[in-house]
């Protein structure tokens, strides 16, 4: 299992751990950095899953020649860049009359880095698209180690695209050490924090949580304490795979990402393989466990290879209303 030479520990400059310490408490800084220190090219145990593929970089040079081989690859490389603007409508019986039609547009999984054709696409979106509030549910950076400066470079250029507020949350491929770059571009991260969103009188709590997939960081207990049950609430989540204590946590709402929708598919949008614990239905779109709907966005971007198979990149309109 061959894997780039990394150093042994991350890192971090005395302003950054500073920064990161006062944002999010001293315990959820050291931990994350530490986590990562620890875990960050671990291609065998650690999160929800025991083998991560994104972290065996070997296989990325076999997936890619075997397309090639098969001819599938260039007809993939352009289905990466082919981002469709989909539309989901959330009812919810608690809605406040001054929410009924708000919208949400959904991003996950950009991986800046992997494809300038597809950040190019979700800009064109975003400016031709109406919405209330923009939502990121990570995986942001292309790998899972190293330097993010490309990536926040690229992230800025799509945020000066998105009308504000925008708020996101950390995938398993986002360091820690990327929050603070992100927060003086225009994004409001939630880290197991819980935003409230005002119009007319009422409110909508938006909350979220830090990657629950791998680096197990997540805390759906401290947001869920902070938002009164009879209030809407929305919880941000990169995986899909916190599904039941998100529910029984008496989230409305659930948005996510991670999966992909396994990117590389079937013909029937099959999936081959969705790197997540959870049932195939929950794997890509809406979904519903008890009274929690919730939905998995495929990403606008690629990871591992920049390829698409009967499985085309998204963003994704929500438009909340009552009923």
């Amino acid at each position: 299992m061959n894997a780039p030479a990394s150093p042994a520990h991350l890192s971090v400059d005395a302003h950054t751990r500073k920064r990161l310490e006062q944002r999010l408490g001293r315990v959820h800084a050291r931990q994350r950095i530490g986590i990562e220190t620890d875990d960050e090219l671990r291609v065998f145990g650690g999160g929800l899953n025991f083998f991560h593929v994104e972290n065996w970089y070997s296989a990325h040079s076999v997936i890619r020649n075997s397309l090639r081989l098969s001819g599938l690859y260039w007809r993939g490389l352009k289905n990466a860049a082919r981002v469709q603007a989909r539309r989901n409508r959330i009812a919810l019986p608690n809605l406040p009359d001054a929410f009924e039609g708000y919208t949400i547009l959904h991003l996950s999984d950009l991986h800046v880095d992997m494809s300038q054709n597809a950040m190019r696409a979700v800009m064109r979106h975003a400016g031709d698209l109406h919405y209330d509030l923009c939502v990121m549910t990570g995986d942001f950076r292309g790998k899972t180690y190293g330097s993010y400066d490309a990536t926040l470079s690229g992230l800025k250029d799509i945020v000066e695209a998105l009308r504000s507020p925008v708020y996101g949350v950390l995938g398993n491929h986002d360091s820690i050490l990327m929050v603070p770059g992100m927060e003086d571009i225009g994004i409001r991260m939630l880290l197991n924090e819980a935003a409230v969103i005002e119009r007319d009188g009422a409110r909508l709590h938006l909350a979220g949580i830090d990657d629950a997939h791998y680096f197990r960081v997540d805390n759906i207990e401290k947001v869920a304490e902070a938002i009164p049950h009879d209030e809407t609430s929305i919880l941000l989540s990169h995986t899909p795979e916190v599904y039941r204590q998100a529910a029984h946590a008496a989230f409305d709402v659930m948005l996510s990402g991670h999966t992909h929708g396994g990117q590389i598919c079937l013909p029937g949008s099959i999936p081959i393989m969705l790197d997540a614990k959870l049932p195939r239905r929950m794997g890509a779109g809406a979904w519903r466990y008890d009274a929690m709907q919730g939905y998995t966005s495929v990403g606008a971007g690629s990871c591992i290879v920049p390829v698409r198979l009967n499985c085309l990149p998204e963003v994704t309109l929500h438009t909340l209303t009552r009923g």
